[in-house]
């Protein structure tokens, strides 16, 4: 059972931004011809030949070995020769242009590129530096356009000084505050109506439109947050492969089948057990410091500041990374709690945007507090009060502090009957197989038993992370759909009525003996498609009314 509506965005008309003054040249971007192409620092004839080595470390290792082999070391210095040479073509190659409508990238030497983006898609610009752009004072500039494009098609400018960043970036972001020169205030051309924090697309008469307010700092980065980064289940992930690459090249063997391990015998047993416990432990210290290391490295001097049009974003260590995006295009929020991190109570923050990444991470692993502040100013820039000591005090919007509707005692059993039945099904196997002769080691039922007593635990934190509301449009703001599920990793999913176009309610064979479906409400932002997961089938058409009043057309029967 389906029911879409099309994308406001497709009947609306592109439209021509007139951009303002052109970004500085200096001779160092002039123009190879008179036509405005620039050409990038010359300092990245530093940049690329030291990237380019980097890159072909095993090619030059290899080239070494076989110069070694054949008594000739020219071999390796012939390879190096050759990458020196490609890496430095590319600044006579490379050149970009930046013309009333459209950004153009030229590249290629044997193969011409040419790229184009139209001014009016750019949705986000992002800054890089590591540490050899940071000491040449250079840094990348990538354009966000909001379409998937693989690593050779992406408009990505390295090396630009980085002095002539600040300005190249407010210019190409210059349409997100209407700051054209045009007599028209220009549309945005996305779906839905502006976001929850958008300030007006123009002033007066067409004028540019000044940000809402100064900058204002929602969020900052603080040393003790690390103490978090182990707690994503991505690092513990990665023990699996690890374990199973070692089953995979003879550990089992060493460890269960070795004429050693059988002279040991039981006396031994408490040893080899200590032996195994200590590997594991061992390989979680090493997962967690790589973790802790790579927070540090990725989130290190975290800043988020908004002006009421932009969000602009600024963290790294070696690498330095500044990403501004265009509030108008802001759809809501996701707070992403994994198992591990919400037991320590903390979590992270997803901003639902429009034309940008589909999980654009606001804040990495941080305190629940830090997080819903943060919520509440993205959600409702105006949701403040002043408390008895004379600070600011935020208020958290409905979206945040609303209960959820529980889903019944249907969704309940179904959470049951999904862990359970796989347990149920082994033991089941394995009292079949004792009947018939087949020697059942003893640790093997205890750790169904376990294994049983983990899945029920589960089943229950399912179901009671499961639920869903319905925020009410106002006078002053839109409807809110809520929407949360998982366990493992919980998603708690806050999206703005306007940023749904469509709606689809689906139901499995099972579902339907139970009376539940999954709604699904989709939009252009972030994840593209939101689940109500389970909810009773009766409820699932008043849910898509209140959200979107009228888009049913008639209610299904």
């Amino acid at each position: 059972m389906n029911q879409q509506t099309p994308d406001p965005t497709l009947q609306q008309p592109d439209m021509t931004l007139r951009p303002p003054n052109p970004a500085p040249r200096t001779p160092d971007n002039a123009g190879p011809d008179g036509a405005g192409w620039q050409r990038l620092d010359r300092r990245m004839l530093l940049v690329h030949p030291i990237n380019e080595l980097i890159r072909f470390i095993p090619v030059l290792l290899a080239s070494l070995i076989a110069g070694a082999r054949s008594d000739n070391p020219s071999w390796s210095l012939a390879v190096v020769a050759v990458i020196v040479v490609l890496a430095i073509t590319r600044w006579f190659t490379t050149t970009y242009r930046i013309t009333p409508d459209n950004l153009e990238l030229r590249t290629g030497l044997i193969q011409r590129k040419r790229l184009s983006v139209p001014r009016n898609r750019v949705r986000s610009v992002d800054v890089e530096a590591d540490l050899l752009h940071r000491a040449l004072g250079l840094a990348v500039l990538s354009i966000g356009t909001g379409q998937h494009a693989d690593r050779r098609e992406q408009f990505k400018l390295n090396a630009l000084d980085a002095k002539l960043v600040p300005g190249l970036r407010a210019e190409l972001l210059a349409h997100t505050t209407g700051a054209t020169e045009s007599p028209e205030p220009q549309p945005i051309p996305d779906s839905g109506t502006a976001g929850p924090n958008t300030a007006p697309a123009a002033g007066i008469n067409g004028a540019p439109a000044e940000p809402a307010h100064p900058p204002v700092e929602i969020a900052h980065w603080q040393p003790k947050w690390v103490r978090y980064a182990p707690l994503s289940l991505t690092g513990f992930a990665l023990l699996t492969p690890i374990v199973g690459l070692a089953f995979q090249y003879g550990i089992a063997q060493v460890l269960f089948k070795s004429g050693t391990v059988r002279e040991v015998g039981q006396s031994g047993a408490v040893a080899i057990a200590a032996t195994v416990a200590l590997l594991i432990v061992g390989l979680i210290v090493i997962v967690s410091l790589a973790a802790c290391a790579r927070y540090l490295a990725t989130w290190f001097g975290l800043q988020v500041q908004d002006n009421g049009t932009t969000l602009h974003i600024r963290h790294g260590l070696l690498t330095t990374r500044q990403t501004t995006l265009d509030l108008a295009r802001l759809r809501g929020a996701t707070v992403n709690e994994p198992l591990l991190l919400r037991l320590a109570g903390a979590a992270e923050l997803e901003a639902i945007m429009t034309g940008t990444s589909p999980r654009q991470k606001i804040l990495p692993q941080a305190p629940r507090a830090a997080v819903e502040h943060t919520l509440s100013h993205l959600l409702d820039d105006t949701a403040h009060t002043t408390s008895d000591s004379g600070h600011e005090a935020r208020v958290a919007p409905a979206a945040i502090t609303t209960a959820l509707v529980p889903h019944g005692a249907s969704a309940m059993r179904r959470r049951f009957t999904r862990t359970l039945v796989p347990v149920a099904v082994i033991a089941l196997l394995m009292i079949v197989g004792s009947l018939t002769g087949v020697d059942i080691p003893v640790w093997s039922w205890v750790v169904v038993a376990i294994v049983a007593v983990v899945a029920a635990a589960l089943a229950w934190d399912r179901y009671h992370g499961l639920g869903h509301a319905v925020i009410p449009a106002t006078a002053s703001g839109s409807a809110w759909l809520v929407t949360r599920g998982g366990s493992l990793d919980r998603d708690r999913d806050c999206l703005e009525a306007p940023g749904v176009i469509g709606w689809t309610v689906r139901q499995t064979f099972f579902q339907r003996r139970a009376g539940l479906a999954t709604v699904i409400a989709a939009s252009a932002a972030g994840k593209k498609r939101y689940h109500v997961i389970d909810i009773p089938l009766a409820e699932a058409w008043p849910l898509i009314e209140a959200v979107t009043p009228g888009q049913l057309g008639s209610t299904p029967r």
